[in-house]
């Protein structure tokens, strides 16, 4: 089955409005032709600006997190409304720095993820396994439970709009990358786990992408996987050069 193609920046805490806007038109003139998906996670500061500046092109603005209310006393926090207000289309939710930085909880990336569907905003489930979980052999255990907690209350119809990224917490900004045999390895699991939960149908239907040091160098060989659908880039979509090879790549 042929799945939509998606790569997707996360800008983490980088670029000021003007940087992001300038990026924005250098990119689009470099990917217009690109049969995937490009989604631009930003900081909460330029989501309306570069949405403004993606309009007509096939880059999708979204934001890099959200809380599970919708409004409320939480003082530096931000709700789904407001980034769909602001011209975000998706969000990010369970990125390993929020997991492991932020300690957010299974549960509460859970609360965030239904929250997000009701706002209308797409969600990027990011899951993955630290390098002693790996070590211990605990993938499948830590995905799975990433996966069956994340997605409990979430209907066949609304599970089509989600994206799953996998990032093992190992190769984040450390140079290393998993093997493609290695990442596909995770991604077919992951793709059994989901088939469990709502049929072959839907969990063929689900996009999963790659996250983890991937660079113009290594995508090629990481798409040409069977159950690899895109991938989630950090540190080379800040580049709107390197970003652009990264997609045309595809």
């Amino acid at each position: 089955m042929s799945r939509e193609q998606i790569i997707a920046g996360n800008w983490k805490m980088y670029k000021t409005t003007k940087e992001a806007v300038d990026f924005i038109e250098n990119l689009k003139s470099k990917v217009g032709s690109s049969l995937a998906s490009i989604y631009l996670a930003v900081p909460f500061t330029m989501i309306s600006e570069t949405a403004k500046a993606a309009e007509g092109t096939n880059i999708i603005i979204g934001a890099q997190n959200m809380n599970d209310a919708t409004e409320g006393a939480f003082t530096g926090e931000i709700a789904g409304i407001m980034l769909k207000d602001a011209g975000a289309e998706f969000v990010l939710l369970g990125h390993s720095e929020r997991r492991h930085i932020f300690k957010e909880s299974n549960e509460f990336i859970q609360k965030k993820l239904e929250r997000a569907l009701k706002d209308d905003l797409q969600p990027i489930l990011c899951i993955g396994e630290t390098q002693e979980e790996r070590d211990s052999e605990k993938t499948e255990e830590v995905l799975e439970t990433q996966i069956k907690t994340a997605l409990k209350n979430v209907s066949e119809k609304d599970m089509e709009k989600v994206v799953v990224a996998y990032e093992p917490v190992w190769a984040i900004g450390t140079g290393k990358t998993a093997t493609p045999e290695i990442a596909e390895k995770a991604h077919a699991y992951i793709r059994k786990v989901l088939k469990e939960l709502y049929g072959k149908t839907i969990s063929d239907k689900i996009s999963i992408l790659y996250g983890g040091s991937v660079k113009p160098a290594n995508i090629e060989a990481l798409m040409n996987e069977k159950n690899i659908d895109g991938a989630l880039i950090g540190g080379a979509s800040l580049d709107p050069d390197t970003f652009a090879e990264v997609i045309n790549k595809c």
